[in-house]
This record gives C-alpha cells, structure tokens and sequence, in this order.
C-alpha cells in the first residue's frame, strides 16, 4: 500500500492503517529501536507506541513522508527509554557512544537538545549531508541517526571498523568546520 493511502487511513481514523503500518515499517522501525535501546522487548514497545503516536498525531499533521516521519518518532521514543533506563542504572551501547562521539561537535550547554530540534539547524545540517559523498553521508546517519555499531557499518560497506572509524572522524572534523561557518559554533 502507497504512503498516500496508509496517511489516508489514519485521516480517516481506520484501525487499518495501524495494520499497514506495521506490514510496511514494522521491521525497520524495530531494527532503528533496537539499535538505540539494545534490547528487543523494549524495541517492540517502542514501535508500538510508535503506531500509538502515529494515531494520535496523524489528525494535526498529514505526513509527505510517512517513513521519515515514522522513524522520527521511533527514535525519540527510543531515545527516551534509553534515558530512562540508564538513569536507573549507568550501562554501555551503541547509541550511548554515538551520542558521546557527536555531543563534542554540537552547540554545548543544557538546551544542546532543544538546539538540535530547532529548525534551523536541523536545515542546516541537512544541507551539510547534502554535500557529502553517498558511502560518508550513508555511514554518517547510520551512526548518528540508526546508532548501528561499527561492525555492522563496516560489514555492510565492505571496509574495514578502522576504516568506518576514521571516516567518521573525518566527516565530524567536516561538519564541526560546516557548523562553525555557518555560526553555530
């Protein structure tokens, strides 16, 4: 079923949507989960509280692109029962060490998440992925948005976890000089 449609009944308030959803998105939308929470439980929570705030949001936005849209939310409800869980108690993790790698690049200070929902940075960093080569800017968000680990990275791309490493410290180098022009650092 086309994106169109599935945002179609979600306006229309049909519980199929839900079911479409779920056939369409589930295991991506499972796998981003799992990559930020480490745990297959809770990654299946997450998705279904994705479907869940799909639901409700759906009436006030009309998605262009019910993917992107789709994973926006799983991350953030990912990300969130990430905190919660290591707040109970201090643990390691892929998304834990992304988050570690980038925070250095990113404006600093109490509200650095706040800065990173902004808009205009948000336009901003895409116009910097814009720029880089497809094999960088692909590892790039998969690290930084998927929080896949290194290995995977570098399996799937066929290079070596060193090589994975150093591109990715290359293009931070890179998008700390792009933040810094345009001022955000």
């Amino acid at each position: 079923m086309e994106d169109s449609e599935i945002v179609g009944l979600y306006w229309a308030r049909d519980q199929r949507a839900v079911h479409e959803t779920a056939a369409k998105y589930g295991r991506p939308l499972k796998r981003l989960s799992a990559n930020i929470v480490g745990d297959e439980r809770d990654a299946e929570e997450c998705v279904n509280d994705t479907y869940m705030a799909a639901w409700s949001s759906m009436p006030e936005h009309r998605p262009e692109r019910l993917g992107a849209y789709l994973a926006k939310l799983t991350r953030r409800l990912s990300l969130t029962r990430l905190r919660a869980r290591l707040t109970q108690k201090r643990g390691g993790g892929e998304a834990e060490a992304a988050v570690e790698e980038i925070a250095e690049i990113l404006p600093a200070g109490e509200d650095t998440e706040k800065a990173v929902e902004t808009a205009e940075l948000a336009r901003a960093l895409d116009r910097f992925l814009d720029g880089l080569p497809a094999r960088e800017r692909s590892l790039f968000l998969r690290r930084y948005f998927g929080f896949e680990d290194m290995a995977r990275l570098a399996g799937d791309v066929g290079i070596s976890v060193g090589a994975v490493k150093q591109s990715l410290h290359r293009t931070r180098t890179k998008l700390r000089t792009f933040l810094e022009k345009e001022d955000w650092l």
